[in-house]
């Protein structure tokens, strides 16, 4: 089962090819896409349809740079000489001698640095191609594994930020029933005094007709105030969370959804609020929900 992921990762190492030394160093950072910077050295160029190829196979989201760096060994160096060229440089060197006894005899290495005397062998390049592709493999392996271990740490960051946010559902849940029995008791307490000079006065409405009135009213304020619903849907989407970072992979879209699900339900709890309790609570559950957001943008 594939593990959630950091956007940001580093890795490098290095490998023996037919060319030489070359050594790869993969780094990244957050974006919303995958986006691509590959840094080749002019001798691999032509491998990078197939690096970039790799790399998009393996990779979901983040702005990754890979740098591919060849340092020549001594596989790199000439291996063998032109010997007609050769003997023509010979003979002009022997006759400028002649023409002029001050002039210098060039030194092996200066012959060597002229064109077309030393050739290199030319690495197979379908073989090339392997082997730096093999290295490249490997760095990934290894950028993937530092990814997922911080995005591992991520995960427990935000599993404990969805237990937060239960406990404060618990507590506005537990809480409910004690605040509504007290807005009800205001309520009906107000609406009574406001209606006993009603009472009083010539009025076609009976007293039960008034205290059946006044009951509605308290009812249907009691059914305006009730966050029941918002409270089951944020534990839906908690639990949702928790079993998208159980399930791994590239979900950090998908977590970035759920918050702001969980951000509407925070809305509507504080729009509702009619207790200082349902504020606070309202308080707590968007600053977590922010706090979760931003930890949400680091992952794949």
């Amino acid at each position: 089962m594939p593990s959630v992921a950091s956007m940001t990762g580093y890795a490098a190492l290095d490998g023996k090819t037919l060319a030489g030394t070359v050594t790869a160093e993969c780094r990244s950072v957050n974006s919303r896409f995958l986006d691509l910077t590959l840094r080749l050295d002019d001798a691999l160029r032509f491998t990078e349809p197939a690096v970039r190829e790799r790399l998009q196979k393996r990779l979901t989201r983040g702005k990754v740079e890979l740098r591919l760096n060849l340092t020549a060994d001594a596989s790199a160096l000439p291996a063998s000489v032109n010997e007609e060229a050769l003997r023509r440089v010979l003979a002009l060197q022997e006759t400028i001698l002649k023409l002029d006894p001050q002039a210098q005899e060039l030194s092996v290495a200066e012959i060597l640095e002229l064109p077309g005397i030393a050739a290199a062998e030319t690495p197979d390049r379908d073989k090339l191609l392997q082997e730096v592709l093999a290295i490249v493999d490997r760095t990934l392996d290894e950028f993937i594994a530092a990814r997922e271990r911080e995005g591992a740490a991520l995960a427990q960051v935000l599993s404990g930020y969805c237990d937060k946010m239960s406990a404060v559902v618990k507590d506005v849940r537990g809480a409910m029933p004690q605040i509504i029995s007290q807005l009800e008791g205001r309520l009906t307490e107000r609406l009574t005094d406001a209606l006993a000079d009603a009472l009083k006065e010539k009025s076609t409405l009976t007293k039960e007709e008034v205290t059946d009135r006044i009951r509605q009213e308290v009812t249907m304020y009691a059914i305006k105030m009730d966050v029941d619903e918002e409270m089951n849907r944020l534990d839906t989407h908690l639990a949702e969370v928790k079993r998208l970072l159980a399930q791994g992979g590239a979900v950090g879209r998908k977590l970035d959804f759920m918050a702001q699900e969980m951000n509407r339900e925070a809305n509507t709890l504080g729009s509702k609020a009619a207790a200082i309790e349902m504020t606070q609570a309202s308080l707590a559950l968007k600053i977590t929900i922010d706090q979760m957001r931003e930890q949400i943008q680091n992952l794949e």
